[in-house]
């Protein structure tokens, strides 16, 4: 069942690095801008991101394996499709605590996989969304 609680909406978000797969070099796309307003929030956010060398004047990763950094959640902004390859990822990795997926993303089986590892999952809710109305 995925995170729908504000306690643990807040605890989620008392975390430090925030790797975005899917982050945007557009300003403008979601992609983009709601990580930059995490940035700007004082978050360590680590773009990941294939087709990018840099966003944010940051190293843009090619993919979740290639972050040597600790990474406490992942963010993503890829389509719902997607999700399962990102989960594996996430899934081979020791440090991520949690996996959100943005608005309009939902994968409720590759959820139950990250809840079976001990994990926090969060759907279809906006991170900036929910930081706004939390944390401020």
């Amino acid at each position: 069942m995925p995170v729908a609680s504000d306690d643990t909406l807040r605890e989620i978000l008392d975390c430090e690095t925030v790797a975005v797969v899917g982050c945007s070099t557009t300003p403008g796309k979601a992609a983009h801008d709601i990580p930059e307003y995490m940035l700007g929030h004082g978050y360590d956010v680590i773009p990941v991101n294939p087709y990018a060398d840099e966003i944010f004047g940051r190293e843009a990763e090619d993919s979740l394996s290639d972050v040597e950094a600790t990474i406490d959640l992942v963010d993503v902004f890829r389509p719902s499709e997607e999700v399962p390859g990102i989960v594996d990822e996430t899934l081979e990795r020791d440090d991520v605590e949690t996996v959100w997926l943005q608005l309009g993303v939902t994968h409720d089986e590759s959820g139950e996989r990250v809840e079976d590892s001990g994990r926090l999952f969060v759907q279809d809710r906006c991170l900036k969304v929910e930081h706004g109305r939390l944390v401020g």
